[in-house]
């Protein structure tokens, strides 16, 4: 099976065929027969997951997607493999309205709140005699850590990596990666609090600090 899809992906005829089949011309939403009898025998969903109704579930079987046990993704939310896996953990939430776009992964006991993106994809646009929207898309995988809360109305941007415990609060552009226990805000986000292990207490950050990398 292996050697039969690595056939497809270095033949240029191939390739094109097999896409045609799993997907309509310049959309990104697999065909009626890849959502309902094929993905649901490669995709692994766990005891209790849950993803509701008005969902648009964008996956392919030739990237990864899972979605760990007792998580939900909430209606009107856009899950979209095509660049990259998405790989959600346990008991974790997206949100109302979110769009998480691979490669994304997010750990165990996640709050992503409403209208969050996570965005592993970028396009190009430096070739200025071709439209964007035609010129190579490039992608670096998010990772959001074990009990992170992502706020309402953030973005996070291709290649960053949020802490296990860490806080981004509503309304954030994070573009960079951002370290455990630490809270942030703003755009571009800045750190706003710290938890100080040696007091037991969170504590803010002095103005003049800025992003924080892992």
């Amino acid at each position: 099976m292996a050697q039969f899809v690595q056939l497809v992906k270095q033949n240029p005829k191939y390739k094109s065929l097999a896409l045609y089949l799993l997907m309509p011309a310049r959309q990104a939403r697999p065909r009626w027969w890849v959502r309902k009898f094929l993905n649901p025998f490669i995709h692994r969903r766990g005891a209790g997951a849950r993803i509701c109704r008005s969902t648009r579930i964008d996956v392919m079987p030739f990237q990864p997607f899972s979605l760990g046990a007792g998580s939900t993704i909430e209606d009107f939310s856009t899950i979209n493999n095509g660049m990259g896996a998405v790989l959600i953990g346990e008991r974790s939430r997206v949100g109302i309205g979110s769009v998480l776009i691979g490669p994304v992964e997010v750990g165990n006991d996640v709050i992503l709140a409403q209208h969050v993106v996570l965005s592993g994809l970028n396009h190009s646009y430096e070739a200025i005699d071709i439209p964007i929207k035609n010129q190579t898309c490039t992608t670096a995988r998010i990772v959001v850590e074990d009990e992170a809360w992502i706020g309402a109305n953030s973005v996070i941007t291709a290649g960053v990596r949020i802490g296990k415990h860490a806080v981004v609060a509503g309304g954030s552009v994070v573009t960079k990666d951002v370290a455990p226990y630490t809270v942030v805000g703003g755009n571009p986000a800045r750190i706003l609090k710290r938890y100080n292990p040696a007091t037991a207490q969170w504590e803010r950050a002095n103005s003049n600090h800025g992003h924080t990398t892992n």
